[in-house]
């Protein structure tokens, strides 16, 4: 197998991951709140990840390799994408809609492209370039209607494609008088910050992957850093793990298998990141509505969901996939 095969097989696998994380949240958002959700969902993703660890350990029988700045890497792109992309694309999700913050998530590949470029000096053909526009263009299609989540609920998105309820907001984020109130009032602000700290936390575990190969604990120290932020920003934080004691048990436990979901498909994400394009990567597994949207209609029979725009996008980034995938 080749190494664009292999990097395109781990994508596939986080897109049907992050597919599967997408669905049972509607299930569980039912019996648990989100913002409760996220929380088990986290740390399932430290435990799981940390298991997977020990299992690769006890499998090819020899110490890790270290590399202090892959880890630092790794840390940071944790807080980029598993916290900071979430808290900015669910602010402006709670503002504006998730039709209006999805049009900014869906280019997340194009400012990965553009970082990467800049940083790590990886370039994509003409072909390729030609691909991602239209993918993204029809992935922006199928974004202009709500997806099944009502309300001021919604997924957010890690920045390989990593999805779970939205994280709790740090304490400061009440709107004062002035610049800070002026900024979270800000579409274009909210829903480009989203999309970079996103493409940024791609670029980090792009980069730190590609000297180190570690995929498995470069998830777990993601996952660390974002619960870590998750837990410091929290408000009421015995309040917290009172309602998590009292927590529907069948919720919890759909949050948990979201969390192993999610935390597998990120570990896939990182492995593809050594074989192909870190926009590739981000791009295929954005690809989420593609198979959701057909699945929540045979599941949940979400018939709003299935329209003209979700159509003409879906075959236009099916075209646009496989002119990169076939170039």
């Amino acid at each position: 197998m080749t190494d664009a095969a292999l990097g395109f097989g781990l994508a596939m696998v986080a897109l049907l991951l992050f597919s599967t994380a997408i669905l049972t949240t509607k299930a569980a958002s039912n019996r648990i709140p989100l913002s409760l959700g996220f929380l088990i969902a986290t740390v399932v993703n430290v435990g799981f990840s940390a298991v997977a660890l020990g299992v690769q350990l006890a499998w090819q029988q020899q110490g890790l390799q270290w590399n202090g700045l892959a880890l630092a890497l790794f840390a940071v792109a944790g807080a980029f994408s598993t916290y900071l992309g979430r808290w900015f694309f669910y602010e402006s999700v709670v503002r504006f809609g998730p039709a209006k913050a999805s049009i900014f998530q869906v280019s997340s590949p194009l400012f990965t492209a553009l970082i990467a470029w800049l940083v790590l000096g990886e370039r994509l053909g003409p072909v390729a370039a030609l691909g991602m526009f239209m993918a993204v263009g029809g992935l922006m299609l199928v974004s202009t209607k709500p997806g099944f989540f009502p309300g001021r609920q919604a997924i957010a998105l890690d920045a390989g494609g990593v999805e779970a309820a939205a994280p709790s907001l740090p304490a400061t984020q009440a709107p004062g008088p002035g610049l800070h109130a002026r900024l979270l009032q800000s579409v274009f602000l909210l829903g480009l910050g989203s999309s970079m700290a996103y493409a940024i936390g791609n670029v980090l575990r792009g980069s730190a992957v590609r000297v180190w190969p570690e995929p498995v604990l470069g998830g777990l120290v993601g996952a660390v850093c974002g619960l870590a932020l998750h837990l410091v920003f929290s408000r009421d934080k015995l309040g917290l793990l009172m309602r998590l004691r009292e927590a529907d048990r069948k919720g919890a436990w759909l949050y948990a298998l979201i969390g192993v979901a999610t935390i597998s498909a990120q570990m896939c994400v990182i492995a593809a990141m050594r074989y192909i394009p870190l926009s590739i990567v981000t791009l295929v597994t954005l690809c989420t509505p593609l198979l959701v949207f057909p699945l929540s209609y045979s599941i949940y029979k979400t018939k709003s969901d299935l329209n003209r725009n979700t159509l003409l996008g879906s075959a236009l980034t099916l075209l646009g996939v496989a002119i990169i995938v076939f170039r």
